[in-house]
């Protein structure tokens, strides 16, 4: 047996017999999600001469990677894999954790959330909201540049930040950050 070290945020999936499951019998394998659909009784079994009779159903008991919880279908997890593999890689914590967030657009008839949408409103990873805050203030010129000292030194940021926050969504992304979504 391999010791897998989770360094990638590639999707996997484990996907066991389910009437083995259902028989206090583990029998599965770990599968990259993207192509789960794919896997046959066959595969987790370890060979076509040793699937039991009885065994009819693949399930996918546990998974590493995918934003939900619970057991899915192999064909859920290679719908969540297809849309994480959707954006780039440094990008699927963030992706993750907009739908961990509850204020992600699903599409579809499910609860997958949507790369266009994640895309649109997706505003990076900061040290903090008012990290962010402040720049997006410079680029809109907020408090243009030649305006007096005065004007500037009076100006509220807190109060502005504050209020500011309230059309975002944001998340914790480590220690020592933030991802930042914005509302639409």
């Amino acid at each position: 047996m391999t010791t897998r070290t989770n360094t990638d945020t590639a999707p996997r999936a484990w996907i066991g017999c389910l009437a083995c499951y259902n028989n206090a019998r583990l029998v599965g394998e770990w599968f990259d999600a993207e192509t789960a659909y794919e896997v046959t009784l066959a595969d987790v079994h370890g060979g076509a001469h040793r699937v039991r009779p009885g065994c009819e159903e693949l399930w996918v008991m546990d998974h590493e990677n995918i934003p939900t919880s619970g057991e899915m279908s192999p064909s859920e997890a290679a719908e969540w894999a297809r849309v994480l593999l959707a954006v780039p890689e440094h990008q699927r914590e963030a992706l993750c954790a907009w739908t961990a967030s509850g204020s992600y657009v699903a599409e579809g008839t499910g609860d997958l959330p949507s790369v266009p949408d994640f895309e649109e409103r997706f505003c990076g990873t900061w040290g903090s909201f008012r990290d962010y805050a402040e720049t997006l203030a410079e680029e809109i010129g907020l408090i243009p540049k030649d305006a007096p000292e005065e004007l500037a030194r009076y100006f509220n940021w807190d109060a502005w930040t504050r209020d500011l926050e309230h059309d975002y969504t944001v998340v914790r992304a480590d220690a020592i950050s933030v991802y930042v979504f914005r509302d639409l």
